[in-house]
């Protein structure tokens, strides 16, 4: 069963713009994108919960992985793919 992916994100962040697409380039069809720009809230709940203030940030099936450069770590290590088919991290 696939990962459930949930990402904070703002439109016009280049960095969460990137993260979307090496998701989707690895079969992600769904994201739960909350988008802080958009609601003010989710912002402070997305520091609160991560520790982080920079968007994006991203959960794999709950696991907090961070922003993109964390993301493409996981990527060039092997590591996402297996995440993103439910497996352990």
């Amino acid at each position: 069963m696939p990962a459930a992916i949930r990402m904070y994100a703002t439109a016009t962040c280049p960095y969460c713009i990137h993260a979307e697409q090496l998701l989707r380039s690895r079969g992600v069809t769904e994201i739960d994108k909350i988008r802080t720009d958009l609601d003010p809230a989710q912002r402070g709940r997305m520091i609160e919960e991560t520790g982080r203030r920079t968007v994006p940030q991203i959960f794999i099936g709950g696991y907090h992985v961070g922003g993109c450069d964390d993301l493409m770590a996981l990527d060039r290590a092997g590591k996402l793919e297996p995440m993103l088919r439910g497996e352990p991290a």
